[in-house]
């Protein structure tokens, strides 16, 4: 293993080691907002596959995340299923819709691509609020306790929730850190950086981006799955435009194209938007400044800006 490897992976592996010690030090409170922001965090990692790593700007990854929640949820709500089977099914239907958008949308490109990318997810988000007698709308669907059970783990125990949001985490963490170090990592940095090039090289672009937009939707999905089963709640705003805006804003902050900028980026954001509101009423304001600040200084997000200036290897 090159020094080079070695940095990478005892940085990440040290961020989860800090992730896993924080359960025993910190507050149930930061304890419960760290377990929102790692499943949040795998959502944003999946956006970073395809915009920070691949070029493609989506407005439409909570159609993505939303496939993921209501697989899992509609399957334990109404067809009583165990947690286990619905949480792969949710994760199969992120995967899946990502590859019937992809199939459509990547036909296009830059402005067309993200507009496409918003009209599907506002068609998914306005056909859960057409079903509401399956869905349950805006009111949305309680998981109950005791569907909350996987491998015989109560997921509705603050701990147990915890170490599961840990887990999957860590497993989306290691698989990403291997996939943008490994071959195919390398060709989606090339489709960002010049497809043309690429393509004269005898890569698809078409088939590159789709891959690289199923696997985004496979975190996705995961993502909403596993929101869903920890925190025992499925509605109809976790597929509006604000959770495809959310990704976005965790992934500019952290920074692009990085590994762990988005789980960093999530936990700015969220304490961010957690004090501002309790100073004031106008917290977005807050946000908005913030990220303004950030565009104008490091465009490129901290992570970005903090390998610009030294630190190379950092993946």
């Amino acid at each position: 293993m090159t020094g080079t490897a070695t940095k990478v992976w005892a940085l990440h592996l040290g961020v989860l080691a800090a992730l896993l010690a924080a359960q025993f030090v910190l507050p149930a409170y930061h304890a419960g907002n760290l377990a929102r922001i790692m499943v949040l965090a795998v959502y944003a990692m999946g956006f970073n596959i395809a915009f920070g790593y691949t070029g493609l700007l989506s407005l439409g990854h909570a159609l993505f995340f939303g496939a993921g929640l209501y697989g899992m949820g509609m399957l334990v709500a109404l067809a009583g299923w165990g947690a286990g089977a619905a949480l792969v099914a949710g994760i199969a239907a992120g995967g899946a819709m990502a590859l019937a958008v992809g199939l459509l949308a990547l036909r296009t490109a830059g402005v067309s691509f993200m507009i496409v990318t918003l009209m599907f997810a506002q068609a998914g988000y306005l056909t859960i609020l057409y079903y509401t007698p399956y869905t349950r709308g805006e009111e949305g669907i309680v998981i109950d306790r005791a569907a909350r059970v996987l491998l015989g783990f109560d997921l509705s125990q603050d701990i147990i929730r915890y170490f599961a949001a840990f887990a999957l985490f860590a497993a989306a963490l290691l698989v990403k850190l291997a996939l943008v170090r490994s071959p195919f990592g390398r060709v989606m940095v090339a489709m960002r950086e010049n497809e043309e090039r690429s393509r004269m090289l005898g890569y698809d672009p078409f088939r590159i981006k789709l891959a690289a937009l199923v696997v985004s939707g496979i975190y996705a999905g995961a993502a909403g799955a596993a929101y869903g089963l920890l925190f025992g709640y499925v509605g109809a705003s976790f597929a509006s435009i604000q959770y495809s805006i959310l990704p976005l804003l965790y992934v500019l902050l952290g920074g692009a194209g990085t590994v762990l900028g988005p789980f960093l980026g999530a936990v700015l954001m969220f304490y961010l938007i957690d004090l501002a509101s309790g100073i004031t009423t106008a917290h977005l304001l807050v946000v908005g400044v913030a990220l303004l600040v950030l565009v104008l200084f490091a465009p490129k997000g901290i992570l970005g800006a903090l390998r610009d200036r030294g630190l190379k290897w950092l993946p």
